[in-house]
């Protein structure tokens, strides 16, 4: 018997440079997000994923990018959650965190 593992998959559409990091509108399985980072030596993807896993409350090694590592259009996948759930955790406010405008 095999055991299947969730697994979410979504796109972004990555901001670096964007003053903060925020995650912004969510529209059907995409992702607006803007990190502080610059997108220099991977300062950006890192700072992605850090946010995306604090967020989803899942280790950082549980996210990761499928494509897209040098664009702005990500595919972003995160094991042990779906994507259903994974979006609306990220629809949610956190405390002290500001949309981005």
């Amino acid at each position: 018997m095999v055991e299947e593992r969730a697994l979410a998959r979504f796109n972004v559409r990555l901001t670096p440079r964007g003053g903060r990091d925020a995650i912004g509108v969510v529209a059907g399985d995409t992702v607006r997000v803007r990190v502080a980072a610059a997108p220099v030596g991977g300062a950006a993807n890192e700072a992605l994923i850090r946010l995306l896993a604090k967020r989803l409350r899942v280790g950082r090694r549980s996210v990761r990018i499928a494509r897209g590592a040098t664009t702005t259009h990500k595919q972003v996948e995160v094991d042990g959650v779906t994507t259903a759930d994974a979006l609306r955790r990220l629809i949610g406010p956190v405390a002290g965190e500001h949309p981005p405008r």
